[in-house]
């Protein structure tokens, strides 16, 4: 899939400037163009994509703190700068659009949602937002913020494809650590998602194409993706049980949203050499996660990729009856009642999150 990236805040462009660096590493040539916008000049600083700082007028640089409604306002007034600096990262090849923004802070979580909505006015093409909901132990505002900038991500978005923080942080390690290895994650399993269909060596037997992500994507507003991979023996026929075994762990134990299995449709991708890959792996890791999910739209096919292992990547579109996406969006209600209480303010409400915009 040719996709453009904008990573709106901090997190945003540290994911998009990730993704750029995998897809190249691997030469995916998947990614077309990036663009990291932020209020905060310091957060831009040492980005090795292109950058944008917006707001200069109302926060002369220095970001909008958490505050996400001004995030939202900032971005308001500055979408036409944002649109005019897309030359060259979308063009007449770009296949999809993804926003991408961590939902807890001000910029990524008030500005992505502004953006998303203008992007979808101007391009015909899919625009997906990537949106990372906060850990628990990072505070009452940043759920708040992330609840409410996720419900209106829904709803402008084509589809919103979550990370949850805790779901890939191991235990011990530094915020910047842990917010370090998220990032390489997020890179490794997004970046082969968008890399479907490009040329890569090799010849699959039912190789995935653009169109069964996009597919797949539009059928549920929210989404997850897992991954996991094993040693993979030469012959494919020693392979099936591997593949199935993969998908197995990806879905259960490797969600980017975890406690994640019904889904409205889903896309399972096998990933390694061509003659290591078993189509008959394949169709019975298919049809495992038709069962697993629930659901009738699950599609299947391979990914050549030159590796003496086998990865299999599971996506999961329509994902609203997930334990994990409930138990966030209480947490995001009970601290909008306590920002209201600390604030003193009429700006969330107790019984049902306010849209952004």
């Amino acid at each position: 899939m040719k996709a453009a990236l904008i990573g709106v805040g901090q997190a945003g462009g540290k994911v998009t400037e990730a993704l750029l660096a995998e897809d190249q590493r691997a030469e995916y040539g998947a990614v077309r163009g990036t663009l990291a916008v932020n209020t905060a000049k310091t957060d831009l600083e040492g980005l090795d994509i292109d950058t944008m700082l917006i707001g200069q007028e109302r926060v002369k640089g220095h970001g909008v703190g958490a505050d996400n409604e001004l995030g939202a306002e900032v971005m308001t007034n500055d979408v036409r700068e944002v649109m005019g600096g897309l030359d060259g990262v979308v063009d007449p090849h770009t296949e999809a659009i993804f926003v991408i923004a961590g939902l807890g802070g001000g910029t990524g979580s008030g500005g992505a949602p502004v953006l998303v909505k203008e992007l979808q006015r101007v391009y015909e093409i899919p625009v997906y937002a990537l949106g990372i909901l906060p850990g628990r132990d990072e505070g009452g505002i940043y759920q708040a913020n992330a609840g409410r900038s996720l419900k209106t991500l829904v709803r402008e978005a084509d589809s919103t494809l979550l990370v949850d923080n805790d779901a890939w942080r191991s235990t011990g390690d530094s915020v910047t650590e842990a917010f370090d290895e998220i990032n390489s994650r997020i890179a490794r399993r997004v970046g082969i998602l968008l890399a479907a269909g490009e040329n890569i060596e090799g010849v699959g037997e039912s190789v995935v194409d653009s169109s069964e992500v996009i597919n797949t994507l539009q059928s549920g507003e929210m989404s997850a993706i897992g991954f996991a991979s094993a040693e993979a023996a030469a012959d494919a026929g020693e392979n099936i049980n591997t593949i199935t075994s993969t998908a197995r762990k990806a879905l259960l134990s490797g969600m980017s949203v975890p406690q994640t299995t019904e889904a409205g449709a889903a896309l399972v991708v096998a990933a390694g050499e061509s003659e290591r890959v078993s189509r008959k792996g394949v169709e019975k890791a298919r049809t495992w996660v038709e069962d697993e999910t629930r659901s009738m739209q699950v599609r299947g096919g391979d990914f050549p990729l030159d590796s003496d292992k086998i990865a299999v990547l599971v996506l999961l579109a329509g994902i609203s009856r997930s334990q994990r996406l409930q138990e966030f969006m209480d947490r995001a209600k009970e601290a909008s009642k306590e920002v209201e209480a600390e604030q003193e303010t009429e700006n969330f409400q107790a019984d049902e999150l306010d849209d952004l915009i």
